[in-house]
């Protein structure tokens, strides 16, 4: 779910790997040029519908296949992909990190191990609130609203029951070192 703490393990299973390769799939949004701000504003980006999959397949599947990919870049304030890509080569290990992750079938084929960071939806949206006005220069008001009209609807909906995907579920309240530690040794069995 939004806030449970994806990013943050995503960026601690890499400082364990000097290699390891992340794919963040909210780079992954459908390009929305052709719309104003004002709709891009509205439209539902916790909706599986709003990503472009056949492209995150592609890619996830050249970096484990040993290529490097032009992946997209996402700006949350203008709600659209950058014009740019940035070169993201394969590593021993291929993280693909984001919301509906555990969505795709076809995404999950690809991966040898699967998570889920499970974490309070209070704690999840405090987080998001912290984050969306530090970082994305967005209101409480609008926080709170997006989080009551899609987030918390999409995760009910997609979000949650995807956790029967994971091959681990870990916390997202737990200390971070000690769930990348939990990760990577249930990727090592995996590889064994």
């Amino acid at each position: 779910m939004s806030g449970s703490g994806k990013s943050e393990l995503a960026a601690a299973l890499r400082h364990t790997r000097d290699d390891a390769a992340v794919l963040h799939l909210d780079g992954y949004y459908l390009p929305l040029t052709h719309l104003s701000w004002e709709e891009r504003a509205r439209m539902n980006f916790d909706h599986p519908g709003a990503l472009d999959w056949p492209l995150m397949r592609e890619h996830l599947a050249e970096l484990k296949a040993g290529r490097a990919v032009e992946a997209p870049v996402y700006n949350f304030a203008l709600h659209n992909r950058e014009l740019y890509t940035h070169t993201l080569r394969p590593g021993s290990v291929v993280i693909a990190e984001g919301l509906l992750g555990l969505h795709d079938p076809l995404l999950r084929a690809l991966a040898d191990l699967t998570v889920y960071v499970e974490t309070p939806p209070e704690e999840c949206l405090r987080r998001r609130m912290a984050r969306d006005i530090a970082e994305r220069g967005r209101t409480e008001t609008s926080v709170r609203e997006q989080w009551e009209h899609t987030v918390w609807p999409m995760a009910r909906e997609y979000i949650l029951p995807s956790r029967r995907w994971a091959s681990i579920t870990v916390s997202g309240e737990q200390a971070v070192e000690e769930t990348s530690a939990a990760v990577l040794r249930e990727l090592e069995l995996a590889h064994s």
